[in-house]
């Protein structure tokens, strides 16, 4: 499936699962229950106004170790459809007193995800008009301008009230023109690049100011914006190549071309309509039966704090209200000490939807490292192949990377398919050190090899407690 082409309100839920498919092995469950979430989403879109109101996204709770792809199936969820996307660690709002950051960040957060994003998307579509109008800036800058064209007696006949001869005028005019086209294709061809130029650029007035507005946006303020909009621009005279010059110009002239004012409201429209907020670690705040004193006064506080925005309420940023009603929000934890069920009741039915997800064994770490468009093992062959080397790796060497990786997360922590990571490491190490040395551009990777560098690292438990 190619999401380029297949747009948002065509999306099935097995399309959806099928692009999952790509990046995450297994997790079946999970997959269906956030196709299905946003499926729900394109159907809302095709009701009366006053139904959709009514229908509030049915959250999803994903249940499971870390490591086997929580995170990763929300955040490509998010990218299939370009929607914003943030993620957060429940236990980071416990950190300062009872109750610490405060919890309406994660919504100004990714409203500024999104206005990011809005705009690139309209500096992108002005990218051609932006790129015609850079260059006859750095035309100009290249070409004296009409006055200095002119001799000096011409400027004597002004001064003396005389008319300069409109053919003279015409005449200059022209040849102006002319060297312009000839500069033009030089420019166009790249031979002027290396050339030095004297350019005006803009700069912020607070540019030089450290850490203004630091801390601000807890309240959804921006105080650099807000003195920016006052003080005057600095304009600053440099020397910069005509390659450069045309960088600055160009985003210089889509930032003019690119209307804020509609930025922000399509930003803070999909924020409302299409976000995605994942919520990991959400065990951490959860008071365990019986506990209600301590942290668990926090982490209780905590939950009492979420439950408005999951529930639906409005948050002030600095570029307007954000209603969070139709917010899709995914919440996410091992869930190991606690339950679910420890969670206080009205945040627990504020995630209808339960999902366990799998732990993984050998057979899901092999397909892990190889199976995947971003797989590890495509990663370090692409990462070693810009040294020359070519990395081959026999079937029996993969199982057995595989096969130790569960056995350590079995004897240590879960930390599932992570694991594979700290292994690889520790595998290519040696190789990777010598690469812009080898001679020999072919580098087998077999059984034997593996079980050379791993069994000591996997036998030797006070080594693998630090390094696997």
């Amino acid at each position: 499936m190619n999401e380029a082409v297949i747009k948002e309100s065509n999306l099935t839920p097995s399309q959806v699962k099928a692009y999952l498919d790509r990046y995450i092995i297994g997790q079946t469950k999970a997959k269906k229950a956030v196709a299905v979430a946003l499926r729900n989403r394109i159907r809302r879109k095709k009701l009366p106004k006053e139904l959709a109101k009514e229908i509030i996204p049915k959250n999803i709770l994903m249940v499971g170790p870390t490591g086997v792809g929580k995170t990763e199936i929300a955040r490509r969820l998010a990218q299939l459809v370009d929607a914003p996307f943030v993620k957060v660690e429940a236990s980071k709002y416990t950190e300062v007193g009872y109750v610490g950051r405060d919890v309406e960040s994660m919504i100004r957060e990714m409203v500024d995800i999104s206005v990011h994003m809005v705009k690139s998307k309209k500096i992108e579509e002005n990218s051609a008009l932006a790129a015609a109008l850079a260059e006859e800036r750095v035309l100009d800058a290249l070409l004296p301008s009409r006055s200095r064209t002119r001799r000096p007696q011409d400027f004597m006949r002004l001064l003396l009230g005389d008319t300069v001869d409109e053919e003279e005028v015409e005449e200059v005019d022209e040849i102006k023109k002319t060297t312009k086209e000839k500069f033009r294709r030089l420019l166009r061809e790249g031979k002027l690049d290396d050339r030095e130029i004297e350019i005006e650029v803009v700069e912020s007035p607070l540019s030089n100011v450290p850490f203004v507005g630091a801390g601000m946006e807890e309240m959804g303020l921006n105080l650099g914006e807000m003195l920016g909009g006052i003080l005057p621009k600095k304009i600053k005279r440099k020397r910069v190549t005509v390659a450069k010059a045309l960088k600055i110009f160009q985003l210089e002239e889509a930032e003019k071309l690119t209307d804020m004012d509609a930025v922000i409201q399509e930003a803070l429209e999909k924020v409302q309509e299409e976000g995605i907020v994942f919520i990991d670690e959400l065990d951490k705040i959860a008071s365990v039966e019986g506990h209600k004193y301590g942290p668990d006064v926090s982490r209780e506080g905590v939950q009492r704090d979420l439950l408005p925005l999951v529930e639906g309420t409005t948050v002030q940023t600095k570029y307007g209200p954000v209603k969070t009603d139709h917010i899709l929000f995914v919440g996410a934890g091992a869930f190991h000490a606690a339950k679910p069920s420890d969670l206080i009741p009205e945040l627990q039915g504020r995630f209808p939807i339960r999902v366990e997800l799998d732990s993984l064994g050998e057979e899901e770490l092999l397909r892990i490292l190889v199976e995947p468009e971003n797989s590890l093992i495509k990663q370090y062959k692409a990462l070693l192949g810009t040294e020359g080397i070519e990395l081959i790796f026999t079937d029996e060497a993969l199982k057995e990377v595989a096969s130790l990786a569960a056995k350590m997360n079995r004897e240590m922590e879960n930390i599932g398919a992570r694991r594979l990571h700290t292994m690889m490491e520790q595998l290519l190490e040696e190789i990777s050190f010598k690469a812009p040395e080898l001679t020999e551009k072919e580098v087998y990777i077999d059984e034997a090899f593996v079980r050379e560098r791993l069994i000591p690292l996997v036998e030797n438990t006070d080594l693998r407690r630090y390094l696997l």
